[in-house]
């Protein structure tokens, strides 16, 4: 009897020091995640302290000064470092699931040509703003997200006459090539004021971040990351091999359909706000499974985390690279994602995936 209990308390003792340590490594990355929040408001032309940045928060406006700083912070600063907490987040979760569900280890929402769609979308509203019947302030954002959804669709239209993973991977290239085509005519069509708004659009920045903005993104996130979260298991079980899958009760095909339109719906709504930001999608999740393995209870929020984390340090780093200026944030993080990709590369062929 004695035996017995303590051969059947070994595999649960590992399974508890298993979570154990996946949990302190997501508290971790929490802790991670606040350093560079904390940096990315203290760093900036500005050149403020933690002090001021604390009293700009938390205490109220005592003078001329106290003002301006508050006027940085709540305007500028806080916005700015939320939406790259909030797009990271979005974008790592994104890059999880579609790898998952495509079992590719270098998909993401670029591959699949949702990034570049909206793209392609918010070039036409800067070309033809005065056409669209919207406000002039979110033509751009609305044009993005509306394209980018209707790649969403057509890859879904295309994937349900046929079925597969390769239909759905080979129809977002598709797409990914026609957005950049059609883009590229766009630039060539445009006035040279209306190619720099377009560029600067395609570069990726977190300048346009606003209150309104983040608390659109946090309700995308709030909503689908629990319905993501649902289906937890049936992703997990999808790891194992769709026959695997299907033996364990799962609906393979529905579960791929319904995943990718939350995913669709999540980078719709990030691309839409922030522009074209590569490289977040493809790598936080690669760090996430290196650092929790494959269970989606720890991998989901875990890539997350990470994406927060890879977008929160490249916002810091965007300061720093031209001091007194804003540098684009798309460039620093295609900048640090290129190494990761091939490090991604060689761990692939050493077997990783």
């Amino acid at each position: 009897m004695t035996t017995g209990a303590v051969v059947a308390a070994g595999p649960l003792d590992a399974y508890r020091a298993s979570a154990a340590r996946r949990t302190a490594i997501i508290v971790a990355a929490l802790a991670l995640v606040v350093v560079t929040f904390t940096a990315d408001m203290v760093t900036g032309p500005a050149m403020l302290t933690i002090r001021q940045v604390a009293s700009a928060i938390f205490a109220p406006v005592a003078g001329a000064s106290d003002a301006t700083t508050h006027v940085i912070i709540w305007t500028l600063r806080l916005p700015m470092a939320t939406m790259a907490l909030l797009v990271g987040a979005a974008l790592g979760s994104a890059g999880a699931e579609v790898q998952t569900i495509l079992d590719n280890p270098i998909a993401d929402p670029y591959t699949l040509g949702l990034s570049a769609s909206a793209g392609f979308g918010a070039a036409t509203a800067i070309l033809f703003g005065q056409l669209l019947p919207m406000d002039p302030a979110y033509s751009a954002t609305g044009a993005a997200f509306c394209c980018s959804l209707l790649a969403a669709l057509v890859i879904l239209a295309v994937s349900r006459r046929q079925p597969s993973i390769e239909t759905m991977v080979l129809t977002g290239i598709a797409l990914l090539f026609l957005a950049q085509a059609l883009l590229s005519l766009l630039e060539y069509l445009a006035s040279p004021e209306a190619l720099q708004t377009i560029v600067f659009w395609l570069f990726g920045s977190l300048t346009r971040a606003t209150w309104a903005k983040a608390g659109m993104v946090t309700v995308a996130l709030a909503v689908i990351l629990p319905a993501l979260a649902r289906d937890a298991w049936r992703l997990t079980a999808l790891r194992l091999g769709e026959e695997r899958a299907r033996s364990l009760g799962v609906n393979v095909a529905a579960l791929r359909i319904r995943v990718f339109t939350a995913i669709a719906l999540l980078t719709a709504v990030a691309v839409s706000f922030v522009g074209t930001i590569g490289f977040v999608g493809l790598v936080a999740p690669h760090v996430a499974r290196m650092l929790v393995g494959e269970d989606q209870r720890y991998f989901l929020p875990m890539s997350a985390i990470c994406g927060a984390l890879f977008l929160s340090a490249a916002s810091v780093l965007s300061k720093l690279v031209l001091p007194g200026a804003l540098f684009p944030i798309g460039i620093v993080t295609s900048l640090i994602g290129v190494p990761c990709f091939f490090a991604l590369i060689l761990r692939t062929r050493r077997g990783y995936w």
